[in-house]
This record gives structure tokens, sequence and C-alpha cells, in this order.
């Protein structure tokens, strides 16, 4: 009777240990899930964040590959300008050169030379139009007072009648190209009277002679 009654309590005991060994299991399984579940959820973000750092990889990689062609493109467009820049001031020349050929095709056989003059002076007009049309003008000289930014005076000459140092003629025209002397003109300068540098010579001697006395 006592043996019975000692399985009864035991089988009484058990019941609650088993209860809470499936308790504690489930709980166990049901936390697992969740970290199973969070870890997969994780898995998958990092598969998104994966994909988005390669499409943004991809479009970078790609405007770096626009940009350097672009970079290209402007270079190259940039060569090509410096290097036909003058492409349309020669087709204005042109139009000059032809007219210089007829001239001289025709120069043999010309008995009117009135029409060769007239021809001839169509030709330099034609010629001085598209050398202003680009910027390029002549140093207006003669009469001006000799000037060492546009001037390079090859000889000297004696003309009482205009001041010292005053362009008498040119040897050989010069020209700006917009606000810069690209061809200085070479010109004949009026040389200083004899009285005029006789007066200067005695004026800086005189000045010699005073800070000399100091």
């Amino acid at each position: 009777m006592d043996s019975d009654e000692n399985k009864k309590m035991n089988m009484n005991d058990k019941q609650p240990r088993d209860e809470e060994i499936n308790k504690n299991e489930k709980e166990e399984s049901a936390s697992e899930n969740l970290l199973n579940e969070e870890a997969a959820r994780k898995d998958l973000r990092i598969a998104q964040l994966e994909k988005e750092i390669e499409n943004l990889k991809d479009k970078f990689l790609r405007k770096a590959a626009e940009f350097e062609n672009y970079k290209r493109r402007t270079e190259n467009d940039q060569l090509n300008l410096i290097k036909y820049s003058a492409v349309s001031f020669i087709l204005k020349l042109l139009p000059v050169m032809d007219d210089f050929e007829r001239s001289l095709d025709h120069i043999e056989e010309a008995k009117d030379i009135d029409a060769l003059k007239a021809g001839l002076k169509l030709v330099y007009e034609k010629l001085s139009k598209a050398l202003a049309d680009e910027g390029v003008k002549k140093i207006d000289s003669v009469s001006k007072p000799f000037n060492v930014n546009f001037h390079e005076a090859v000889m000297q000459r004696k003309d009482d009648s205009v001041e010292p140092h005053t362009v008498l003629d040119e040897i050989e025209k010069g020209y700006l190209y917009k606000d810069k002397v690209i061809r200085h003109s070479k010109v004949i300068v009026s040389e200083e009277s004899t009285e005029e540098s006789i007066e200067d010579n005695k004026s800086n001697l005189n000045k010699d002679d005073e800070e000399s006395g100091k």
C-alpha cells in the first residue's frame, strides 16, 4: 500500500517537472524562432543594402565614364577651336587671292592701265576690309610724335618745319591687332636743330655745375 502511494506521489511530482521542462523547451524554441526570424530579417536587409550599394556603384561608374567622355570631347573641341581658329579669316582672304590671280592672268594682255590700277585698288580694299573685320588696323604714324610703343626709328632727317622727334615718313607700316602692337612702324624721325641741341647741352652743363657746387 505504501509502495503504491509512493509511486503515485512520484508520478504526481514528475508531472509538474515535465510540464516545466516542456514549458522551457517551448520558450527556448520560441526564442530560437525569434532569433532565427531576426537573423533572417538582418540577412535580408544586408542583401538589400548590398544590392543598393552595387546599384550606386554602377551608377557612379557610369557617371564617371560619362564625365570622362564629356571631358575628352571638350578638350578635343578646344584643340580643334585653336587648331582651326584661322579658318574664318582664311575664307575671307581667298576671294582676294582669286582677284589677284585674275589680275595676274591678264596683266600681260592689259592695255588699259587705268583699269588695271582700278582692279588692283579693289583688291587692296578687299584685303584691308578683311583685316579690319578681324581687328587688324594700321598705326597712324606720319606727323605724329615719335612713340617707342608704336614706332621704330630707322633714320633721322632734318626738317625745321616740324617739331623735333616728329615722324616724317614711314618705311614700313605698323599694325595693331585689337589693342596689341603686332608690328611696329619703321619710320623716319625729325632730328633736333643745331641750336636746340646746343641749348640742351648748355642746360645740361649748367645742371652739372650746380650739382657739383653743392
